[in-house]
Protein backbone atom coordinates (compact mmCIF):
# COMPACT_ATOMS: atom_id res chain seq x y z
CA UNK A 1 0.00 0.00 0.00
CA UNK A 2 1.46 3.37 -1.10
CA UNK A 3 1.67 6.28 1.31
CA UNK A 4 3.25 9.51 2.12
CA UNK A 5 3.09 11.97 4.69
CA UNK A 6 1.76 16.08 4.74
CA UNK A 7 1.92 18.65 7.38
CA UNK A 8 -0.82 21.47 7.47
CA UNK A 9 -1.92 23.94 10.28
CA UNK A 10 -5.87 24.74 11.29
CA UNK A 11 -7.18 27.58 9.76
CA UNK A 12 -10.32 29.81 11.23
CA UNK A 13 -10.84 31.84 8.04
CA UNK A 14 -13.34 31.27 5.38
CA UNK A 15 -14.49 32.28 2.15
CA UNK A 16 -12.79 33.27 -1.03
CA UNK A 17 -11.13 36.36 -0.01
CA UNK A 18 -9.49 34.33 2.58
CA UNK A 19 -8.28 31.68 0.52
CA UNK A 20 -7.12 34.22 -2.30
CA UNK A 21 -5.18 35.87 0.74
CA UNK A 22 -3.51 32.38 1.41
CA UNK A 23 -2.56 31.86 -1.86
CA UNK A 24 -0.83 35.01 -2.47
CA UNK A 25 1.39 33.44 0.72
CA UNK A 26 2.59 30.39 -0.69
CA UNK A 27 -0.63 28.39 0.99
CA UNK A 28 -3.19 26.09 -0.39
CA UNK A 29 -6.73 26.01 1.77
CA UNK A 30 -8.13 22.37 2.17
CA UNK A 31 -10.41 20.42 4.27
CA UNK A 32 -10.28 17.20 6.49
CA UNK A 33 -13.24 15.02 6.94
CA UNK A 34 -14.51 11.85 7.77
CA UNK A 35 -17.21 9.26 9.53
CA UNK A 36 -15.91 10.03 13.17
CA UNK A 37 -14.91 13.93 12.95
CA UNK A 38 -16.14 17.45 12.02
CA UNK A 39 -14.68 18.67 9.03
CA UNK A 40 -12.10 21.09 9.97
CA UNK A 41 -10.27 23.52 7.47
CA UNK A 42 -6.96 23.52 6.51
CA UNK A 43 -3.66 25.60 5.60
CA UNK A 44 -1.52 23.99 3.21
CA UNK A 45 2.11 24.25 2.24
CA UNK A 46 2.23 25.03 -1.51
CA UNK A 47 5.67 23.86 -2.46
CA UNK A 48 5.39 20.93 -0.02
CA UNK A 49 2.15 19.59 -1.52
CA UNK A 50 3.52 20.38 -5.54
CA UNK A 51 6.71 18.19 -4.48
CA UNK A 52 4.39 15.46 -2.70
CA UNK A 53 1.87 15.22 -6.09
CA UNK A 54 4.90 15.08 -8.44
CA UNK A 55 5.68 11.97 -6.35
CA UNK A 56 2.49 9.85 -5.52
CA UNK A 57 -0.88 8.79 -6.95
CA UNK A 58 -3.47 10.94 -5.64
CA UNK A 59 -6.05 8.79 -6.07
CA UNK A 60 -5.14 5.66 -4.22
CA UNK A 61 -2.18 6.73 -1.62
CA UNK A 62 -2.53 7.04 1.71
CA UNK A 63 -1.64 10.42 3.05
CA UNK A 64 -0.23 10.68 6.71
CA UNK A 65 -1.97 14.44 7.30
CA UNK A 66 -0.20 15.58 10.70
CA UNK A 67 -2.32 18.66 11.63
CA UNK A 68 -0.44 20.21 14.35
CA UNK A 69 1.16 17.94 15.21
CA UNK A 70 -1.66 15.17 15.28
CA UNK A 71 -1.54 12.35 12.86
CA UNK A 72 -4.47 10.91 11.17
CA UNK A 73 -4.76 8.96 7.72
CA UNK A 74 -6.23 10.05 5.11
CA UNK A 75 -7.08 9.60 1.19
CA UNK A 76 -7.46 12.91 -1.19
CA UNK A 77 -10.60 12.91 -2.53
CA UNK A 78 -10.64 16.03 -4.43
CA UNK A 79 -8.30 18.15 -5.85
CA UNK A 80 -9.56 21.59 -7.30
CA UNK A 81 -7.26 23.42 -9.89
CA UNK A 82 -7.37 26.69 -11.73
CA UNK A 83 -8.62 26.34 -15.27
CA UNK A 84 -6.00 27.54 -17.14
CA UNK A 85 -3.10 28.26 -14.62
CA UNK A 86 -0.65 25.49 -13.34
CA UNK A 87 -2.08 26.16 -9.32
CA UNK A 88 -3.80 24.33 -6.86
CA UNK A 89 -6.66 26.14 -5.53
CA UNK A 90 -7.71 23.31 -2.90
CA UNK A 91 -7.56 19.82 -1.33
CA UNK A 92 -10.41 17.56 0.35
CA UNK A 93 -8.96 14.95 2.34
CA UNK A 94 -11.29 11.78 3.88
CA UNK A 95 -9.73 10.46 7.36
CA UNK A 96 -9.95 6.88 7.01
CA UNK A 97 -10.81 4.47 9.65
CA UNK A 98 -9.98 1.15 10.29
CA UNK A 99 -12.37 -1.60 9.20
CA UNK A 100 -14.82 1.07 7.13
CA UNK A 101 -13.93 0.27 3.61
CA UNK A 102 -13.31 2.77 0.93
CA UNK A 103 -13.30 3.23 -2.71
CA UNK A 104 -10.63 4.21 -4.78
CA UNK A 105 -9.23 3.22 -8.49
CA UNK A 106 -5.97 1.72 -8.56
CA UNK A 107 -4.05 1.30 -11.99
CA UNK A 108 -4.11 -1.76 -14.27
CA UNK A 109 -0.51 -3.17 -15.46
CA UNK A 110 -0.28 -5.30 -17.87
CA UNK A 111 2.68 -8.08 -17.56
CA UNK A 112 4.37 -9.72 -20.53
CA UNK A 113 3.77 -9.54 -24.24
CA UNK A 114 0.74 -11.09 -25.78
CA UNK A 115 1.47 -14.59 -27.93
CA UNK A 116 -0.26 -12.93 -30.66
CA UNK A 117 1.60 -9.75 -30.66
CA UNK A 118 5.36 -11.99 -30.08
CA UNK A 119 4.57 -15.05 -32.59
CA UNK A 120 2.02 -13.33 -35.04
CA UNK A 121 2.58 -9.42 -35.33
CA UNK A 122 -0.49 -8.76 -33.79
CA UNK A 123 -1.89 -5.41 -32.19
CA UNK A 124 -2.53 -5.27 -28.58
CA UNK A 125 -5.07 -2.56 -27.38
CA UNK A 126 -5.15 -2.04 -23.06
CA UNK A 127 -8.60 -0.41 -22.96
CA UNK A 128 -8.68 -0.10 -19.74
CA UNK A 129 -6.31 1.40 -17.27
CA UNK A 130 -7.52 1.41 -13.97
CA UNK A 131 -10.31 -0.17 -11.88
CA UNK A 132 -12.62 1.12 -9.50
CA UNK A 133 -12.67 -0.93 -6.03
CA UNK A 134 -13.74 -1.14 -2.58
CA UNK A 135 -11.11 -2.13 0.03
CA UNK A 136 -10.00 -2.16 3.79
CA UNK A 137 -7.84 1.08 3.92
CA UNK A 138 -5.19 -1.58 4.85
CA UNK A 139 -5.51 -3.58 2.20
CA UNK A 140 -5.26 -0.89 -0.64
CA UNK A 141 -3.04 -2.59 -3.46
CA UNK A 142 -0.11 -0.23 -5.75
CA UNK A 143 -1.98 -2.00 -8.95
CA UNK A 144 -3.61 -5.00 -10.93
CA UNK A 145 -1.28 -6.77 -12.39
CA UNK A 146 -2.77 -8.78 -15.72
CA UNK A 147 -0.59 -11.61 -17.28
CA UNK A 148 -1.02 -11.37 -20.99
CA UNK A 149 1.56 -13.75 -22.09
CA UNK A 150 -0.88 -16.23 -23.43
CA UNK A 151 -3.61 -14.13 -25.37
CA UNK A 152 -3.92 -14.90 -29.12
CA UNK A 153 -5.39 -12.86 -31.68
CA UNK A 154 -9.02 -12.07 -31.00
CA UNK A 155 -8.83 -13.07 -27.62
CA UNK A 156 -9.36 -10.21 -24.69
CA UNK A 157 -9.34 -10.02 -21.00
CA UNK A 158 -12.28 -8.59 -18.96
CA UNK A 159 -12.58 -7.50 -15.54
CA UNK A 160 -14.16 -11.02 -14.65
CA UNK A 161 -11.00 -12.68 -15.58
CA UNK A 162 -8.41 -10.51 -13.15
CA UNK A 163 -7.03 -12.04 -10.26
CA UNK A 164 -7.71 -9.85 -7.28
CA UNK A 165 -5.93 -9.44 -3.79
CA UNK A 166 -8.41 -11.19 -0.93
CA UNK A 167 -10.70 -8.35 0.56
CA UNK A 168 -10.45 -6.49 -2.76
CA UNK A 169 -13.77 -6.07 -4.34
CA UNK A 170 -14.43 -4.68 -8.40
CA UNK A 171 -16.67 -2.14 -8.75
CA UNK A 172 -16.35 -1.70 -12.12
CA UNK A 173 -18.57 -3.81 -14.96
CA UNK A 174 -17.37 -7.63 -14.98
CA UNK A 175 -17.81 -7.66 -18.95
CA UNK A 176 -16.07 -3.88 -19.55
CA UNK A 177 -12.60 -5.10 -21.70
CA UNK A 178 -9.41 -5.00 -20.03
CA UNK A 179 -7.55 -5.59 -23.28
CA UNK A 180 -7.59 -7.22 -26.62
CA UNK A 181 -5.39 -8.53 -29.44
CA UNK A 182 -6.13 -7.80 -32.99
CA UNK A 183 -4.55 -9.02 -36.04
CA UNK A 184 -1.95 -6.85 -38.08
CA UNK A 185 -3.73 -3.96 -39.72
CA UNK A 186 -3.97 -4.56 -43.11
CA UNK A 187 -1.76 -2.92 -45.93
CA UNK A 188 -3.85 -1.19 -48.31
CA UNK A 189 -3.20 -2.59 -51.78
CA UNK A 190 -3.19 -0.53 -54.56
CA UNK A 191 -5.38 -0.96 -57.58
CA UNK A 192 -3.02 -1.79 -60.89
CA UNK A 193 -4.87 -1.60 -64.24
CA UNK A 194 -3.77 -5.09 -66.05
CA UNK A 195 -1.29 -4.82 -69.16
CA UNK A 196 -2.17 -6.66 -72.03
CA UNK A 197 -0.23 -10.07 -72.95
CA UNK A 198 2.79 -9.47 -75.72
CA UNK A 199 0.92 -10.36 -79.22
CA UNK A 200 -2.15 -10.17 -78.03
CA UNK A 201 -4.18 -7.94 -80.67
CA UNK A 202 -5.79 -4.47 -79.33
CA UNK A 203 -9.16 -4.13 -78.57
CA UNK A 204 -11.24 -2.88 -81.39
CA UNK A 205 -12.50 0.78 -81.64
CA UNK A 206 -16.26 1.01 -80.93
CA UNK A 207 -18.19 0.91 -84.00
CA UNK A 208 -19.99 4.56 -84.64
CA UNK A 209 -23.57 4.23 -85.74
CA UNK A 210 -24.59 7.01 -87.96
CA UNK A 211 -28.11 7.74 -88.83
CA UNK A 212 -28.63 7.77 -93.12
CA UNK A 213 -28.88 11.43 -94.31
CA UNK A 214 -31.79 12.14 -96.24
CA UNK A 215 -32.15 13.11 -100.08
CA UNK A 216 -32.87 16.80 -98.71
CA UNK A 217 -30.37 16.80 -96.07
CA UNK A 218 -27.68 15.61 -98.86
CA UNK A 219 -29.10 18.68 -101.23
CA UNK A 220 -28.81 21.10 -98.82
CA UNK A 221 -25.17 20.28 -97.64
CA UNK A 222 -24.41 20.81 -101.75
CA UNK A 223 -25.82 23.76 -101.94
Amino acid sequence: MPSAQLAATTRSTTGKGAARTMRRSGRVPGIVYGHARAPQSLALDKHELDRLLEHISAENTVVELVVDGKSSRTLIREIQRHPFRRQILHVDFQELVAGEKVTVRIPIVLVGTAAGVRVDGGVLDQTLRDLEIEVDPANIPNHIDVDINDVLIGQSIHVRDLVLPPGVESLTDMDTTVCVCAAPRAVIETVVEPVAEAGAEPAAEPEVIRKAKTDEETEEESK
